[in-house]
């Protein structure tokens, strides 16, 4: 499967998942630990990719996403966007939301 397949794949498995560098038990950079805090609060399961174990991916999601730093979170196969964005929609609620509509939409 070429690198592109295996993100549509992740994308397409997973309706919240989270590019990081690390694990949410041993994030790697502070930006991950953060947005993965965040992600936590919303009490809702999330996968998890570590970035560092795969330098292809590392390089190809970048491209496939248009978005050049880590973190990255995707809903329902959406780029929501790093860090920043993350603890924003966090700080207005509206990251829980997303994140438990997504959750519902996969148990459906």
């Amino acid at each position: 499967m070429d690198i592109n397949e295996t993100i549509k794949s992740q994308l397409s498995d997973n309706p919240v998942i989270l590019y990081m560098k690390g694990s949410p038990q041993a994030p790697q950079c502070g930006f991950s630990a953060k947005t993965v805090q965040a992600l936590m609060a919303c009490g809702e399961r999330f996968a998890f990719v570590n970035i560092l174990d795969n330098q292809e991916l590392r390089e190809a999601l970048k491209v496939y996403s248009s978005w050049p730093t880590y973190p990255q979170l995707y809903v329902n196969g959406e780029l929501v966007g790093g860090c920043d964005i993350v603890l924003e929609m966090s700080e207005s609620g509206e990251l829980a939301k997303i994140v438990k509509d997504a959750a519902k939409q996969a148990e459906a």
